[in-house]
């Protein structure tokens, strides 16, 4: 594994976010967002091949990894109001979104209800509502969160489990008529064997107004992991067509 150029925390609002950074004086930065109950280590495939040309980020949202929890039940909301604050700490003003799963549902989040001007978003098997995803797939999900729900007793460990259950059976609730909000372009990413609707990701792509859709054919839910090698194909191909030399601006438009 490459070592970072700078791995620390950054205070946002109530809490300490834990990141790592790669490729350190690029122009343009590359934010990775990690899934439900991960942390960094899930783009560890990603680093080398990416942080070539850009400024990359690994992030541990809220609740996750070596970042703190802070006050209040973890949502996909805050973990998405942190976003904007964490970059602009940093001073960080070009930068493209990458979000695996439920880090796809908060980089759309983020770019739904913040200003701040991102130049891209990669969206790589994200989901607007739960019923997005799968049923066979979702089922032990619910099947354990009301477990919990209806359990006295929890220790801090099965507490912190019930809350990532809740951010994939409650969450997220996102009208697909928003997205017409988000202008720059969007990579919407999913496998053809993925947990998430192929109806529901074709969605997802439609009600965005600047959105390219990618079906990895062959490829499960965790692009990252086993499919990495055509996953980065297909967004360093993304990021190309939008600015052909890295030292220069993209030309997305403003959220």
């Amino acid at each position: 594994m490459t070592k970072p150029d700078y791995d620390g925390y950054v205070s946002v609002s109530d809490t300490r976010l834990y990141y790592r950074l790669y490729g350190k004086g690029h122009p343009h930065t590359l934010l990775f967002l990690h899934g439900n109950g991960e942390d960094w280590h899930c783009f560890e495939n990603q680093v080398e091949p990416f942080s070539k040309d850009y400024q990359v980020i690994l992030l541990d949202s809220r609740g996750h990894g070596k970042s703190d929890h802070g006050e209040g039940t973890l949502t996909l909301r805050r973990m998405a109001a942190d976003i904007p604050v964490f970059l602009r700490k940093l001073n960080l003003k070009q930068v493209t979104l990458i979000g695996f799963s439920d880090g796809a549902n908060v980089s759309l989040l983020a770019a739904l209800h913040s200003s701040f001007p991102f130049e891209a978003l990669v969206l790589a098997g994200g989901n607007l509502f739960p019923k997005g995803i799968r049923f066979r797939d979702q089922f032990p999900f619910i099947l354990n969160y009301y477990r919990y729900c209806f359990t006295p007793f929890l220790s801090k460990e099965k507490q912190r489990e019930k809350e990532y259950l809740s951010l994939m059976v409650r969450e997220p609730c996102i009208q697909p008529d928003s997205l017409k909000r988000i202008t720059c372009p969007v990579l919407v990413l999913a496998g053809s064997r993925d947990m998430i609707k192929r109806s529901h990701t074709h969605l997802i792509a439609r009600s965005l107004p600047n959105a390219t859709l990618s079906i990895l054919p062959g490829a499960d839910h965790f692009l990252f992991g086993r499919f990495a090698e055509e996953t980065n194909a297909k967004i360093l191909s993304f990021l190309q067509e939008l600015s052909l030399d890295p030292a220069k601006p993209l030309h997305a438009a403003s959220i």
